[in-house]
């Protein structure tokens, strides 16, 4: 039952909870962390471990996302980042590591007012694609209907929907929305959208025949909605009312499964574990993996919120290097701060509460924290 408080006479609202405020609960039974399986599926397309890396340019480049695929995880480019607007955007993407706080956003706004170029998108997809690793690629819904049919007849395994907030039933008197329902059942690619972040919103984006769900806004270290326009969803709540979508969709549908995946504010190990823990089927994750060595980002992390040309509702940040990718993912960590091996935490926590695979963990105890509330 939720639980809601008066704000004053006129309105109320609803108490959630941010991953912060809950903690994971060991049960009476516990295994080896080494007979837990961390793998997850999406349509056809299985993985080893349950992490996707999000597409922002600062995490995910073609030479990134073939490294993620041969890790087991799953990296997903942004069609409209700087790897398809310049032929070579290393310069761009030094630049950007070394601006100044105080001009970074608007050289930013800058930079990425070079169209974006259908022919280096399927250039970049190609590239992947010649790797043998899983294809995925991002776009807004509002650049989705210029440039699916390139990115389709590039040869895309995964198509990714990704905005702050995506809904099913998009309203516009300038011009005519994407409809989501009819777009992926045209679509012979599987299609994740989001963000979602309540039960309705979600499994009305469920209904439209997505196979995954995105939860959250996105960019957790860089975004700035709650600053910007007010807006903001703690994920953990978010994530379980999202998850009770997808069982209730699983019932109106005769057993179709949605993947729920949660994007944003992933910051260290245990957030991703309780993620999971509250739901989730995988992760995005955008800051941990800009920590990497072999980040395009060089050790600052930014998204699409920050480049927006007239109201721009994220920043370049500075997350640091902290080791190899393949270290953030399975270590061995020499630190305590769940800023490494992200998979070791996963696999720790599964054989403390007993559970053998994701989707049996995600009905694992929790408590509130009072300390968070």
């Amino acid at each position: 039952m939720s639980q809601e408080i008066e704000i004053g006479l006129g309105k109320k609202a609803r108490m959630a909870y941010a991953l912060d405020d809950v903690s994971i609960v060991p049960s009476r039974r516990t295994r080896d962390s080494q007979d837990v399986s961390t793998s997850w599926q999406v349509d056809a397309y299985e993985f080893d471990v349950p992490v996707i890396g999000a597409p922002m340019d600062s995490v995910t480049s073609p030479a990134t996302a073939i490294a993620m695929g041969r890790l087991g995880a799953l990296g997903v480019l942004d069609l409209e980042g700087l790897w398809t607007r310049y032929d070579d955007p290393q310069p761009l993407l030094d630049e950007i590591a070394q601006l100044p706080d105080g001009v970074a956003t608007e050289r930013i706004q800058e930079i990425y007012r070079e169209p974006v170029k259908p022919e280096l998108i399927t250039r970049r997809l190609h590239e992947i694609r010649d790797a043998g690793v899983t294809v995925a690629g991002a776009l807004s819904p509002q650049r989705t209907q210029q440039f699916y049919s390139t990115v389709v007849e590039a040869g895309v395994d995964l198509f990714v929907i990704r905005g702050t907030v995506v809904s099913a039933e998009h309203v516009s008197l300038g011009h005519e929305p994407l409809n989501l329902k009819k777009f992926i059942y045209d679509l012979d690619v599987p299609v994740i959208v989001g963000g979602a972040a309540n039960y309705t919103a979600a499994l009305h984006l469920m209904r439209t025949g997505a196979a995954g769900v995105l939860v959250g806004f996105g960019g957790g270290a860089v975004t700035a909605t709650r600053t910007t326009i007010g807006v903001h969803a703690p994920m953990a709540t978010a994530i379980a009312d999202v998850a009770e979508a997808r069982r209730d969709y699983m019932d109106e549908s005769g057993g179709r499964y949605v993947q729920v995946i949660a994007d944003g504010g992933m910051g260290d190990s245990g957030s991703f574990v309780k993620a999971l823990a509250m739901g989730a089927d995988a992760v995005m994750l955008g800051a941990p993996l800009a920590r990497a060595t072999e980040a395009p980002g060089g050790g600052k992390h930014w998204g699409a919120e920050a480049r927006h040309q007239t109201l721009p509702r994220g920043s370049r940040t500075d997350v640091g290097t902290v080791g190899s990718l393949e270290q953030i993912l399975f270590g061995p960590s020499h630190r305590a701060d769940g800023q490494v091996n992200y998979i070791g935490a996963l696999r720790r926590a599964m054989a403390s509460t007993g559970y053998v695979d994701v989707k049996s963990f995600q009905r694992c105890s929790v408590v509130v924290n009072p300390y968070h509330v």
